[in-house]
């Protein structure tokens, strides 16, 4: 593993037993210079995990949560990369809250692995 400067706070789950054919997800949250409350964590992992449902080969789910300017409105940055055996998939969201920036791009992730599976 790589040393992490200490502006970031990284909190890896356990990997999660996959809905279908026993797949494994490993879901890493990333706080950008601010510790994410237990809540937020869960939040994301929740909703993070309903993607396995849709797609049942991702490997892992890295999400990078990010305050862009403090003292304004949508504020709150939020990027998910998924890491699956057969793709990648990206989506990044910029929202008045972290909970209201997830669920965007937990919309667009959706989309995008539907679109993959049809692929299949």
């Amino acid at each position: 593993p790589t040393p992490r400067s200490s502006n970031y706070n990284t909190f890896t789950n356990k990997p999660t037993q996959g809905q279908k054919r026993g797949g494994i997800m490993e879901i890493r949250i990333q706080a950008m210079k601010f510790d994410a409350s237990e809540r937020l964590q869960a939040y994301i992992e929740k909703k993070v995990t309903k993607l396995e449902k849709v797609f049942d080969s991702i490997l892992t789910a890295d999400i990078y949560l990010k305050v862009v300017k403090p003292e304004t409105e949508n504020n709150k940055e939020v990027e998910i990369k998924l890491k699956a055996a057969s793709a990648e998939f990206f989506a990044a969201k910029v929202a008045d809250t972290f909970e209201q920036a997830v669920d965007e791009c937990i919309d667009a992730l959706d989309k995008q692995l539907k679109k993959q599976k049809d692929k299949r």
